[in-house]
């Protein structure tokens, strides 16, 4: 059932701007809004400044493309990582995930998405040169490709593996 009349306009206009959230419907949408206006003003507040912050002060690392609080993410500024193995990942999501694990000692490098021509999605939209320079200035000697399983993870593995098979460096596939 999608909502067509509201009793006001200013819970449309908040309705329509929560459903611009992937994944998030009109029925999502107004159910958040409902909850969000149940909230005290301090904690929308809260709500409100965090977003706020996060769009202020969120940076991409220089390094690795990895979300950070500095121009280095916490991961490719501490020393005892092992620099040279470095995990490809498609995006920030896949880095979280693999951090929870615990069990990566290595650094990463974040494609920002995947070969994709249907998407319009060609190598020089991913983050694919920066990885080979860092190959090159860096003494990586590993470089896992973790990418997902579906035809653009096969397909952007594939051109990587091209790309990088005459680096001199070990390429292996989660």
């Amino acid at each position: 059932m999608e909502l067509r009349t509201y009793p006001s306009r200013y819970l449309e206009k908040a309705v329509q701007e929560f459903s611009r959230l992937p994944g998030i419907g009109q029925k999502t949408a107004f159910r958040l809004v409902l909850h969000m206006l149940k909230q005290n003003n301090g904690m929308i507040e809260n709500f409100t400044a965090a977003l706020n912050e996060l769009k202020a002060h969120i940076r991409i690392c220089k390094s690795c493309h990895n979300l950070s609080d500095a121009d280095l993410c916490s991961i490719c500024s501490n020393p005892s990582r092992n620099e040279s193995v470095v995990c490809v990942v498609e995006s920030f999501k896949e880095v979280m995930a693999i951090e929870n694990t615990m069990r990566f000692n290595g650094k990463y490098h974040v494609l920002g998405g995947l070969i994709s021509p249907m998407d319009g999605v060609g190598p020089g939209d991913l983050n694919i040169t920066s990885l080979e320079n860092s190959i090159s200035e860096k003494n990586v000697s590993e470089v896992i490709l973790a990418l997902s399983t579906t035809m653009e993870g096969e397909t952007t593995g594939l051109f990587l593996y091209k790309r990088l098979r005459n680096l001199n460096i070990s390429i292996t596939t989660l």
